[in-house]
């Protein structure tokens, strides 16, 4: 495994194809951010740690994270500290896959979301 190139499970792909139908937004890599973003706030370490990334869904570390690719990499970085793991290329690699794929199951499984409002009052809720 490595950060170059991301791949995602089949259950995965299906649940962006969901994502992208109720929220609107067309882009693979917009909503592996979301769901990265909000998996990394959930201060539980997640349960699956073995994910098959057997789908047609791949892409590049740079289409990914875009400009913020050293933000996304320092939270990994942080992510891996917290969790006690070493921050090797393999344990980031390992974080970002595990991390995206419980963030897209999040999104996927929140009932009443389907727009792009929705994504935002999740991540900054009000009180």
């Amino acid at each position: 495994m490595s950060l170059d190139n991301i791949r995602l499970s089949q259950p995965a792909r299906d649940q962006l194809i969901k994502l992208k139908r109720v929220t609107g937004i067309k882009n693979w890599n917009v909503l592996c951010r979301w769901a990265l973003a909000i998996s990394l706030a959930d201060p539980t370490p997640p349960l699956v740690r073995e994910i098959v990334t057997d789908s047609n869904v791949e892409m590049s570390w740079r289409t990914f994270a875009g400009f913020y690719g050293d933000t996304y990499l320092a939270l990994l970085k942080q992510r891996c500290f917290i969790d006690g793991e070493p921050p090797t290329e393999e344990a980031l690699s390992q974080a970002l896959t595990i991390h995206l794929h419980r963030g897209i199951g999040y999104l996927a499984g929140r009932q009443g979301l389907n727009s792009v409002g929705d994504l935002i009052t999740l991540a900054v809720p009000t009180r």
